[in-house]
Formats: structure tokens, C-alpha cells, sequence
């Protein structure tokens, strides 16, 4: 596999182009931001840890019928997928009460909640990435109702499987965002891309509620990527 010209550069990944053209590698950087790019840091071996985390999760999911763009680690910060079609539409699922949510509802921090919450956010730094619903997204051909109804289906079973496996290794999996695209023309095609990473969700000690997760770079706390990289000890990755 051939990796070509850069694509696209985010905030702390870049995609590039392969001799393929249904391929890109997904290059995993050490730059760390938050605040819609405020504050800013180089954090040493971010890149490394986060695409080791994000393939056994891929992997994770994969094997309990989720599909994915992940097909393989080719480095210790570059991974290869599937190209796909993205919704420009996020899926967040909260299971514990925690960050805007708290901020948005004046509600208490840590309170479980039960059934989960399940939102859907438009992809705009810009706007700041504001809450939608299913009409309007149907409404800007964002997603049709077909994709709407297979992306909260597929994210239901993501919260089923990765939940039980935080849970067994003492964390609590307090919320997350997925993104989702098409394969293909058909839209119940519908597959995991991005990526779920420490910087993506929100990970707490099940006994301590030590925040493990990209809240310690946001609230100062210290220690991100050793603690990434216990979040990760504790579920049996094994860090290149």
C-alpha cells in the first residue's frame, strides 16, 4: 500500500490518499487541542497511544458485528481504512451525566442515567458544533431517516459492547461521540469511522471517579497520556 498526498488535517489527525482509492491511511498526530482550538499542546507519545486505543476498539466492535473502516495497523501512528462517505451528523450517548450536558440542564455531575441519553450534534467547528434533531437532518440531507434509524441502532450496540468492557476492567464509560458514513450508495450501508479514543469520550474510575480521559488536558489536571495509557493497561492493550 502506497500512501500519496495528504487529504485532510484536523485537529489531531491527518488523512492521506493510497494507490487505492476505496483506502486512506489515518495518521495519528501528538497535537492536542480543545475549546475549538483555544488552548493547544504537543503531548509525546498522544499519537502512538491513540491509534493503538482506537484499533482495539475497532477490533472490539468488529468482532460483536459493528462495522467499521478499520483494516489494519501499518505503524505505530498510522492506521489504514476504508474510505467512506462521512454524515457530517455526531451520535453522542450519555450514561452518566457529565460536561455540556450538565452546563446546558444545570443538573448535578455524576448521575447515572438510565436508559442512556442519545443526541445527535451537527459536525461544525465553526457553530461550535450545535445540538440538531432527526428532522433537521433529514430536512439539510444530512442523513436520511433510513441512515438516521441505522446510525442510532449501531450506536446502541457500540454503548452494549464497550460499556460491559470499561466496566470490567473498574472504569466507567461516561459518554462518548461516534461518527458514521457510507460504504456505499445504499444507505443502510452505514459504517463506524473516526475514531474512539481517550479523546473522543469520557472515561472515570468506577471506585474513585478519577477522570481518565482528554478532561485532564481540559481542566489542567495533568498526567494525559499516562493516564491514556492506563485506561488502556487496564483493558489489555499492549502500547507499540
Amino acid at each position: 500500500m502506497e500512501k500519496r498526498e495528504e487529504l485532510y488535517a484536523g485537529k489531531a489527525k491527518s488523512v492521506f490518499r493510497t494507490d487505492d482509492p476505496e483506502r486512506f491511511v489515518l495518521v495519528f498526530r501528538d497535537d492536542t487541542s480543545a475549546f475549538d482550538g483555544e488552548k493547544k499542546e504537543q503531548l509525546n507519545r498522544k499519537g502512538m497511544v491513540n491509534n493503538c486505543f482506537n484499533a482495539f476498539i475497532m477490533e472490539k466492535l468488529e468482532a460483536a458485528g459493528v462495522p467499521t473502516h478499520f483494516e489494519g495497523l501499518l505503524s505505530a501512528t498510522e492506521t489504514l481504512v476504508k474510505k467512506l462517505d462521512m454524515i457530517p451528523v455526531e451520535c453522542v450517548v450519555r450514561n452518566v451525566s457529565a460536561g455540556s450536558l450538565c452546563r446546558r440542564l444545570g443538573v448535578e455531575e455524576g448521575q447515572e442515567l438510565n436508559p442512556p441519553t442519545y443526541e445527535l450534534f451537527l459536525k461544525n467547528d465553526a457553530l461550535h458544533d450545535p445540538m440538531v434533531n432527526e428532522s433537521l437532518a433529514v430536512s439539510f440531507s444530512w442523513a436520511s431517516e433510513a441512515e438516521l434509524t441505522q446510525m442510532k441502532k449501531l450506536t446502541y450496540k457500540v454503548n452494549d459492547v464497550l460499556k460491559a468492557l470499561f466496566d470490567e476492567a473498574g472504569m466507567l464509560l461516561v459518554d462518548y461521540k461516534l461518527e458514521f458514513g457510507r460504504s456505499s450508495g445504499d444507505s443502510t450501508d452505514i459504517v463506524l469511522g473516526d475514531e474512539f479514543s481517550p479523546d473522543g469520550c469520557r472515561i472515570w474510575d468506577k471506585e474513585t471517579r478519577k477522570k481518565m480521559d482528554k478532561d485532564r488536558f481540559r481542566q489542567g489536571l495533568g498526567d494525559v497520556i499516562e493516564t491514556y495509557e492506563e485506561v488502556g493497561r487496564r483493558l489489555g492493550i499492549r502500547f507499540q
